[in-house]
């Protein structure tokens, strides 16, 4: 598992990119890439980007840790 350089959700970005989405749940960048393709998960695309806004993040986390 790796270890987040993020010590609270307040040090993360307003907008979280995969490898920072990884970084945050200790998985692989690509697991982060699969997980932002699944259909419940709050992604929003920005061109042909794809971020995560850190709020739906969170309460992704909550939902699923419940």
């Amino acid at each position: 598992m790796k270890k987040s350089k993020y010590k609270s959700i307040d040090e993360l970005p307003l907008f979280l990119n995969a490898k920072t989405v990884a970084e945050v749940l200790g998985v692989s960048t690509s697991s982060a890439y699969e997980l932002m393709h699944e259909k419940d998960f709050p992604t929003v695309r920005v061109g042909s980007r794809m971020v995560v806004p850190k709020e739906k993040f969170v309460e992704w986390i909550e939902k699923e840790v419940s």
